[in-house]
């Protein structure tokens, strides 16, 4: 279920990628899942169709769907080496993040505590962590 804050400072259509991601990437939407169409979605959060149009676009360009012509867009199947551009932006913001942590007074502790659990549900599924 997707929902959207029209009164957060957060664009509506970056809401909605973000919700997407995380459906995806928890696997409630499974690989190769169609998502719904732009004008159903459009109709479900009465928000503006190219709003939708956007944020499907922005997921397509980042490789979380792909679209076939005439039929609708689908989740792409998880693959470790899919997008390397992307999987570096990821790593320096990550670096920057786990920095600005550890400045804050985080431990290394902490962050190793808190990647545990994901670590872990990504071994479960039979693939090596990246």
């Amino acid at each position: 279920m997707l929902s959207i804050d029209i009164r957060s400072r957060v664009p509506i259509y970056e809401q909605l990628m973000e919700q997407l991601k995380t459906q995806i990437i928890n696997d409630v939407i499974a690989d190769d899942e169609q998502l719904p169409s732009v004008r159903n979605l459009a109709q479900e959060l009465t928000i503006n169709p190219n709003t939708i149009q956007k944020a499907y676009r922005e997921l397509e360009r980042e490789g979380y769907i792909y679209s076939m012509p005439g039929r609708g867009r689908f989740v792409s199947p998880k693959t470790h080496n899919q997008n390397e551009e992307r999987l570096q932006m990821l790593k320096e913001d990550l670096e920057k993040l786990i920095a600005e942590f550890v400045y804050l007074g985080g431990r290394k502790e902490d962050i190793l505590q808190m990647m545990d659990p994901l670590i872990e549900s990504e071994e479960g599924e039979g693939g090596e962590p990246s």
